[in-house]
């Protein structure tokens, strides 16, 4: 199976980069599915039901949040109607959605997609996110009733991603880091099968501070003092994320590339 997983799209100019390649992305290279972390496409702060919606159109398969999954306070609603739409597994247990859902790819095969998120340097606490996807891949194990599976681990701290990743190694076919919007270059299979990277990137415009218009962020480095609101840079964003290749019957990854399209960074894909 061929999938995609792109970084956290951030604002109008990650949307944009999204909306514009992913079809193009789908049919050159084959892809069977795609996930999308969208969790900063509105205004670099969550996600709005009409943007999930152009994302979706645009070809992604399945939406991923983060700790900012509700910030778009019309989130709460639509992730009831849009099973497409995942928030955190480890969330607080009355929260609208779901952090784990089965999904039907090219051919008939089907994908598990779940995330959790971490809990060191974040900002509140979260469930413990090791016991959740215990429980989920003890129930869902890797090429069982499910050709693949996909874990966003969406925290700050590298060292809990490669925790996750070792932790998932051999269960999972994708263990992949979202939130730093930053790419790592340690894309790689695991001696279990399992392709990890610590962090696939933003889709956003790198001209910036993590995708933020970079002038704000800079005078409070400089001088403590904020003076106005941060705001997504609308640069030419690149495209950032992860391909995977897994074998069908036992769902372990065979291939792992890092992807840049466009914008600043150099190339890098399939």
């Amino acid at each position: 199976m061929r999938l995609l997983f792109l970084g956290d799209v951030m604002g109008r100019a990650g949307r944009a980069a999204v909306i514009e390649r992913l079809p193009a992305l789908r049919r050159d290279w084959k892809l069977d599915f795609v996930v999308v972390n969208g969790e900063n496409a509105t205004s670099g702060m969550g996600l709005s039901a009409g943007h999930a919606a152009a994302l979706l159109d645009a070809g992604a398969d399945c939406l991923t949040l983060g700790d900012h999954a509700f910030d778009q306070k019309d989130m709460m609603q639509f992730i009831e109607r849009e099973k497409r739409v995942i928030r955190p597994l480890n969330f607080a247990k009355d929260a609208p959605g779901r952090g784990a859902a089965i999904f039907t790819a090219v051919g008939g095969r089907k994908v598990l997609v779940a995330q959790v998120l971490g809990q060191v340097f974040m900002k509140r606490p979260f469930a413990d996110p090791f016991s959740e996807l215990d429980a989920l891949l003890r129930a869902h194990p890797r090429g069982g009733m499910v050709g693949a599976s996909l874990i966003d681990i969406h925290c700050e701290a590298t060292s809990e991603k490669m925790g996750v990743g070792h932790f998932c190694d051999g269960r999972a076919s994708v263990v992949v880091g979202t939130h730093t919007h930053v790419p790592t270059g340690d894309a790689q299979i695991l001696p279990g099968g399992t392709a990890f990277q610590s962090d696939a990137g933003m889709c956003g415009d790198y001209d910036s501070v993590i995708g933020m218009e970079k002038t704000e962020p800079m005078r409070r480095f400089v001088t403590g003092m904020p003076k106005g609101r941060f705001t997504p840079a609308l640069g030419e964003a690149t495209l950032c994320g992860l391909y995977v290749e897994t074998d069908d019957r036992s769902g372990v990854a065979t291939r792992v590339e890092m992807v840049r399209q466009g914008g600043r960074l150099a190339p890098g894909g399939p």
